[in-house]
C-alpha cells in the first residue's frame, strides 16, 4: 500500500533512489523512545522496519530512560546532535521549544497534512503555541472514575459524572464493611495522592496557577473540593490508603466506586495473574468488568464543563532533524502505521488520533480490537460495551492538567510535587483544621515554590 500523505509521498523517490543507491548503511534517522521495555522496543522496530520497506528510509530506534530524558536531550542540543525525532511526555513540549531543542514548523505541517480535526482537541490545546504546535500528540491516557454500573442501576443512580452524583451514589451505597462507597487516595506521600486531588481539583476548576504564575487557590471553589473529598474520605476504609487499597477492595466487590488509570482495564478483566479480580473464585473471570462502568470527565458545582486529567504523549522533532525524512517517518506512524503504535502498550495507549477524514473512527475502532492483556490476551471490545470504549477515548477531548493553558505546567509540576496539598487535605479531612484554614496554609506555603 502506497502512502497516501503529501510530505511522504513528495521525497518518497527521491529517498527511494538515495537509499538504493548508498547500499546497506547507517540508519537515516534517530529516533529516540522512552518504551524502552523489551516487548515495547520490539514492536516499534518492527514499525521502523515496515516504514523502510515503504520508504526506503531506515530508521535506529534507541531507548531512553524516561527519568534521564530532560539531561540526555538538553545534553545532545549543546552538543549539536540531537535525534531526529522524540517520544515524549507532555512536560517537555512547551519547554523544549523555549530551549530551542523543537521544531514548530516541521511538527505543524504534519498536524496539518494529517488534519488538525482527527486529533483530539485536548492532546493538541496541550502543545499548542503561537505559531503552531510543539509537537504531534501520539497517544494519551485519562483518570477514570470506576463504578459498580450494576449497582447504580439496580438503585436508580445516575453515573458519577458529578460530584453530586458521587455524593448520591455514597448515600445510597455506602454500607461497611460489606461495601465501601468510596475508595478516597490518603497516603500523602504517594504521587497516587497527588494524581487524584489534582483531578477532584479539576473538576470542580480549581487551579494555584494563572498566565502570571502562582495564583493561590481561590476560597471558594477550593472549599467546595474539600467537602467533596472529605465526604470520599468518609466513605472509605481507614489507614493509608493509595492505588494497592483502592484496587484490592474494589477486585474484591467491597468498593463502589474508585479512581484509577486505564491500566486496570486489563487486570479488570482477569487478564493478569499477578493482579487478578477476586469477586469470585474464578481469577481469570470478566464478571467485574462487566458489572463496571467508568467515566473520565466528571465536574464539580462550580465547573459545570468538568475535566477529565490526563497525560499525552508526543513525537517532536528536532531542530537537528533531517526534517523532510522525520516528517515522514512521524506521518506514517501517525497514519499507515498508526494501529501498530498504538499496539505497542493498547491498554494505556489510547488514540488521540480518532481515524481520517475519509474515515473518522478509523483508530479508535481499530485500537479496539488490539489485544490487552498480560496472562491472557484479548480486544477491549471484546471486555467491555461499545459506549464503555467511547467514554475511554472521549476523556481526551476535556483532557487538562494544571499549567497547560497557562503556560504554567512547569511550576504546577513543582506544586504538585511538593506534597504540600496532600499533607494540607489530609489534615482537613481528618478534622484537625477548617476548610478556610487548609485553604489559606495550602496558599502560604505553596507561594514560595518558583
Amino acid at each position: 500500500m502506497k502512502p497516501t500523505s503529501s510530505i511522504v509521498t513528495r521525497a518518497l523517490t527521491c529517498t527511494v533512489l538515495t537509499a538504493l543507491a548508498a547500499g546497506p548503511a547507517a540508519a537515516d534517522i534517530r529516533f529516540w523512545t522512552t518504551e524502552e521495555q523489551p516487548e515495547r522496543l520490539e514492536r516499534q522496530q518492527d514499525l521502523a522496519a515496515a516504514f523502510e520497506e515503504e520508504t526506503g528510509i531506515a530508521v535506529e530506534v534507541i531507548p531512553v530512560t524516561e527519568s534521564e530524558l530532560g539531561t540526555r536531550a538538553t545534553a545532545a542540543f549543546a552538543a549539536g546532535d540531537l535525534p531526529d525525532v522524540i517520544y515524549h511526555t507532555l512536560q517537555y513540549a512547551l519547554p523544549w521549544v523555549e530551549a530551542g531543542i523543537l521544531d514548530v514548523d516541521a511538527a505543524t505541517e504534519v498536524i496539518e497534512a494529517l488534519g488538525p480535526d482527527t486529533f483530539a482537541p485536548g492532546a493538541l490545546d496541550f502543545a499548542a503555541t503561537e505559531d503552531g504546535w510543539a509537537a504531534v500528540p501520539v497517544d494519551g491516557w485519562t483518570q477514570m472514575i470506576l463504578y459498580r454500573k450494576d449497582l447504580f442501576e439496580e438503585n436508580g443512580l445516575e453515573p458519577p459524572t458529578t460530584y453530586a452524583a458521587v455524593e448520591a451514589a455514597i448515600e445510597a451505597l455506602h454500607n461497611p464493611p460489606e461495601m465501601f462507597g468510596f475508595v478516597a487516595a490518603t497516603k500523602v506521600d504517594e504521587n497516587f495522592m497527588s494524581q487524584v486531588l489534582e483531578h477532584v481539583f479539576l473538576a470542580n476548576g480549581a487551579s494555584p496557577v494563572g498566565p502570571d504564575g502562582f495564583t493561590g487557590f481561590d476560597e471558594a471553589r477550593t472549599t467546595e473540593v474539600l467537602e467533596f473529598y472529605k465526604t470520599l474520605a468518609e466513605a472509605s476504609p481507614p489507614g493509608e490508603l493509595y492505588w494497592d487499597q483502592s484496587r484490592t477492595l474494589y477486585f474484591g466487590g467491597d468498593a463502589a466506586m474508585i479512581i484509577w488509570s486505564p491500566f486496570i482495564l486489563d487486570e479488570l478483566a482477569g487478564l493478569r495473574d499477578s493482579a487478578p479480580p477476586t469477586i469470585n473464585d474464578d481469577p481469570t473471570s470478566t464478571e467485574l468488568a462487566s458489572k463496571t462502568g467508568i467515566v473520565t470527565s466528571f465536574s464539580g458545582p462550580s465547573n459545570p464543563d468538568g475535566a477529565a486529567w490526563a497525560d499525552v504523549r508526543y513525537f517532536g522533532i528536532t531542530v537537528d532533524a533531517d526534517i523532510d525524512e522525520a516528517q515522514q517517518f512521524v506521518e506514517y506512524s501517525m497514519g499507515d502505521g498508526y494501529t501498530q503504535t498504538l499496539a505497542i502498550a493498547p491498554e494505556g495507549k489510547f488514540p488521540v488520533r480518532r481515524g481520517t477524514s475519509e474515515n473518522p473512527e478509523q483508530f479508535i475502532e481499530a485500537w479496539s480490537e488490539l489485544p490487552v492483556g498480560v496472562d491472557r490476551k484479548a480486544p477491549l471490545s471484546e471486555l467491555y460495551d461499545p459506549e464503555m470504549i467511547d467514554e475511554i477515548v472521549a476523556g481526551l477531548d476535556t483532557a487538562q492538567r494544571w499549567g497547560i493553558e497557562d503556560g504554567q505546567l512547569a511550576l504546577a509540576s513543582k506544586i504538585i510535587n511538593s506534597q504540600v496539598i496532600n499533607r494540607v487535605v489530609r489534615q482537613f479531612i481528618d478534622g484537625e483544621i477548617e476548610a478556610s484554614e487548609a485553604v489559606a496554609r495550602m496558599n502560604d506555603e505553596l507561594a514560595s515554590i518558583e
